[in-house]
Formats: structure tokens, sequence, C-alpha cells
């Protein structure tokens, strides 16, 4: 709190001068340094909080207020999806309750509807056979030898329909999505993404393997769709069928989670490193390959960084509950 009172004190003063003119100008810049002196003093108490140094619960309900607007604004996926302490910022069981919003409702089974065909004609591409014996096998690149392409320009082409009508739907929606400009950056990098495979015939093995995680993003939203109450998946006095299918959706989640987002994406960039290492690339595939290594590698880091987010809140949890058991032994 002694942050915020030198703000108060070292707040700039606005001088009476003869102009209104100066005057308007004045009391403009001195508004301006005022917020980006109090944004520079929220992000810092934020980080104490985030550190332990200071207590959410010692703050005037003012201070508090700004602290959950400025949250909001820098909202992570972890904080989008899982119950979040506000005050010790740990991750509790369950996921968060939804009150009825008909824009993010619609919205969610729009995606929930869409993503089963992307899902299904991703899933005909494959040659499944090869691709449980190359599991095995330590030759050669497995994704290369086992795409067939089959339904290549159909998977395509509804994946870029689905891509834009979700991309003008979320622009001119936002409320639609807690984190409009996240997803709204998330899909123009993808269609641009989606340019190489068109273009490039050996890359299309690619756009299997990328598009993969929207089996994740599937079970993502159905956590939130079929569990508005919020109740956590292990809870035991649950009815059976509901209980069977939230177990279920979260399970299958974690399994997609860290077979997809932390496995097979970072062994795409081991793929493109041996296929540069082969010394066999074409002209247009040495051309691609730098852009393609570029925006894989920033679906990554947002992967490392959404699990690292996921991680330290299972271990801020973790903390709090064995500090909970000592003190009360």
């Amino acid at each position: 709190m002694d942050e915020l009172t030198d703000y108060s004190q070292s707040a700039p003063t606005i001088t009476s001068t003869s102009s209104g003119t100066q005057r308007q100008d004045s009391n403009h810049n001195n508004t301006k340094s005022s917020k980006k002196q109090r944004n520079i003093i929220m992000n810092s108490l934020r980080k104490r909080v985030n550190a332990g140094k200071v207590s959410y619960s010692s703050m005037d309900e003012q201070t508090k207020q700004e602290m959950r607007i400025m949250r909001r604004k820098n909202r992570h996926l972890v904080e989008q999806h899982y119950k979040i302490d506000q005050e010790n910022h740990v991750l509790l069981p369950g996921v968060p309750t939804y009150d009825e919003d008909l824009a993010r409702d619609f919205h969610d089974f729009f995606n929930l509807i869409c993503l089963v065909p992307i899902i299904a004609l991703n899933v005909l591409n494959w040659d499944w056979d090869k691709l449980f014996q190359s599991i095995h096998s330590k030759e050669g690149i497995p994704f290369i030898h086992c795409w067939t392409g089959e339904y290549f320009y159909l998977f395509f082409y509804v994946t870029l329909a689905y891509f834009i009508v979700d991309l003008v739907w979320v622009t001119v929606i936002p409320r639609a999505v807690k984190s409009p400009s996240t997803i709204i950056q998330h899909h123009i990098a993808t269609i641009l993404y989606l340019i190489i495979p068109f273009h490039v015939q050996s890359f299309r093995f690619l756009m299997g393997v990328c598009m993969s995680v929207e089996m994740n993003t599937w079970f993502l939203i159905a956590r939130r769709v079929f569990n508005k109450q919020g109740f956590p998946p292990w809870t035991i006095d649950l009815p059976y069928l509901f209980s069977v299918r939230v177990k279920l959706i979260s399970i299958c989640f974690y399994i997609t989670w860290i077979s997809i987002r932390c496995v097979l994406y970072p062994y795409v960039l081991v793929v493109f490193y041996k296929m540069v290492q082969s010394g066999n690339l074409r002209e247009n595939e040495r051309m691609f390959m730098p852009v393609g290594t570029c925006l894989h590698s920033v679906f990554c880091v947002l992967n490392v960084r959404w699990t690292i987010d996921l991680i330290n809140s299972k271990i801020r949890q973790w903390k709090t509950k064995t500090n909970d058991i000592a003190s009360g032994l």
C-alpha cells in the first residue's frame, strides 16, 4: 500500500495558465502521465501479490477493483478455463461457473459442431496402419509416409471456412469470447499458416499434424459447455451419467493437451530440422520453410506459456494446501 500512497503524493498537479488552450493541453498531458504512472505502480503491485509479498486481502476496495480490471485485461488461458483463487492466485477444483450468455453459448455450440467435421476429415487423410507401425520404427520421418492426402482439398476448404467465419464472428461480436484479441491474432496466424500446405504439396502432412490440436480445443470448450455449474470432475456425489461425462471429458482434455500441445507440436520442429538436414528440399520448400518454422515456433511458445501457467497454478495450489495442513497441526 506504500506504493499507492506514494502515487497519491507524487501525482502531478495542474497549474492554471492564462490561455485556455494551454490549460487543456496541460490537463491532457498530466492526466496521461498520471495514468501511465498508475499503471506502472499497479503492475508492480500485481507482481508483488503474485509473488506472495503483498496480501490481496489487505488492500482497500478501490485497489482490489483495479487489480481485478487489470487481470481481466491480461487473462491467461488458464484463468479463462479454471477457477482461480483471487486472493492467493492458486488453482481451485472444478471449472468456472458461467451465467447465461447467449452470445457466448451460440459461439461455443458453433465450435463444438464445426470442429467435428474438421477433426473427422483430418482422420480420413491418414493411413492409420502405417502410422501405428511407424511409432515403433526409428527410420525416416513417420508423418510424411503416413499422410495420404486423399481428402486434402475438402479438409483445407472446410478448415479455411471455419477460421474465416470464426474470425469474422469474434471481430463483430467480441463478447462471445473472453479474449477476443488473442483469438483474432491466433486465427490470422493460422490462416497464414494454411497457405503453406496449400502451395507446397510435400508440406500438407503438417496441416494434418497441426490441426490435430482442434481435438484438444473441442474438449476445452466441452468442459465449459457440459459443466456450467463448475463441479470438480472428481466429486463423488454427482449423478452417475453426469459424473461419467465430466470425468471422461476432463481425462480426454488432459491427454490431448499433453500429447498434442506438449509433445506433437515441438516434435514438428524436429521434423523441420530433419527435412533441412536431408538436403533434398526443392526450391518452393526452401522458400516456405523459414516462414513455416517461424509461425509454428509461435504456436509452440504459446503452448509452452499456457502449460507453464497451468503447472505454476497447480504448484501454488499444492503449496497452499501444504501450508494449510501444516498450520492446522
